[in-house]
């Protein structure tokens, strides 16, 4: 295990909330529509920030807890592309307008950073108690995959979401998003607007993801620092991302299947593990620079080839992924109601 110091993790914390600070202030201050340049600024910036970090922790902490930070790293990147696909599905369920988009983001990953917090600390705990934890994570993980993979071609119900629907029905919502703001007054009672029903839509499909994205990096590293700041710097990214990417997210048709074989693999990985610690050592590992090889070369070949399968069919969509039915119901290009 790593001697990370109190001084380090509060330094590093310091560092992470000091950039979400930053985002929130940005979105509170001057709310306006993202465009490419700034959009192509920041996600520059952020995986910036990211490729310095990890190369300061390779040099501080050697060349094996390097490879684990970016095979997390680029594990939970990938995973929150399919994120991505979820908030272009949310923002346009609700008919969110594009100067708000940058608010619900931001709001949205620091929502997410929480929950993985709460996540990271309760797995690692587990995991030090309980060996057997590497085999549930790693069938979790299997089961994951395979209703992904089934369900690759359809969108996850944000309307019918249970959270939401409840929110509804015990809130009094406005009809309009009242210029951004999550509560307002109407004829002196008190109101919540749509934007803090899309903000409960995006906690509930953080909440969902955390359960997926979590056991998927402890596939790599055990190191509970590693786990936090691997999840930090690329949730980081995600709000310059979505406005970067979200024109060309239709075209990775095979993004979700994808995500299932690297899921499959990585769970895979740690029944491996819990098999060699507690079975028998002759059981084969699989070390983690060959799982950061996999990932790279999975995703490598699912972008071309989700580019080149568009490029011959232009009406072909690409869909976030289900992991339980939802009906013939796809994402179109008008609003849903």
């Amino acid at each position: 295990m790593l001697d990370i110091s109190v001084r380090t993790w509060a330094l590093t914390i310091a560092l992470v909330l000091g950039l979400l600070a930053v985002d929130l202030v940005l979105a509170a201050v001057r709310p306006h529509r993202v465009g490419f340049r700034e959009a192509t600024a920041w996600s520059v910036f952020y995986i910036a920030v990211a490729i310095a970090f990890g190369v300061w922790f390779t040099v501080a902490y050697g060349g094996d807890a390097g490879t684990e930070y970016f095979a997390g790293y680029v594990i939970e990147k990938s995973l929150s592309v399919d994120n991505l696909f979820v908030f272009v599905i949310i923002m346009t369920t609700f008919t969110v307008p594009e100067e708000h988009q940058h608010k619900v983001l931001t709001f949205g990953i620091v929502l997410a950073l929480i929950m993985r917090t709460i996540f990271i600390a309760l797995g690692a705990t587990l995991l030090s108690l309980f060996s057997f934890m590497f085999l549930l994570f790693g069938l979790l993980l299997i089961y994951t995959a395979v209703q992904l993979f089934r369900h690759r071609d359809e969108d996850p119900d944000i309307e019918n979401n249970a959270v939401v629907t409840a929110a509804r029905r015990l809130l009094p919502v406005t009809p309009d998003y009242v210029g951004g703001r999550l509560t307002t007054r109407v004829d002196g009672r008190r109101m919540v607007t749509p934007l803090f029903i899309v903000l409960i839509a995006i906690g509930s499909v953080d909440l969902l993801f955390a359960l997926d994205s979590i056991p998927a990096i402890f596939g790599v590293t055990e190191e509970a620092y590693i786990v936090f700041t691997a999840n930090a710097f690329a949730l980081l990214g995600l709000r310059a991302l979505f406005f970067l990417v979200k024109g060309l997210l239709d075209r990775l048709v095979y993004l979700s299947a994808g995500l299932a074989f690297i899921l499959a693999f990585i769970g895979l990985k740690l029944i491996l593990h819990w098999g060699h610690v507690d079975i028998d050592e002759r059981v084969p590992e699989i070390p983690t620079p060959l799982s950061l090889g996999v990932i790279v070369v999975v995703l490598a070949v699912v972008t071309v080839a989700s580019l080149v399968k568009t490029r011959s069919d232009p009406t072909a969509r690409a869909h976030p992924g289900s992991l339980r039915e939802t009906g013939s119901r796809h994402r179109e290009n008008e609003p849903l109601t």
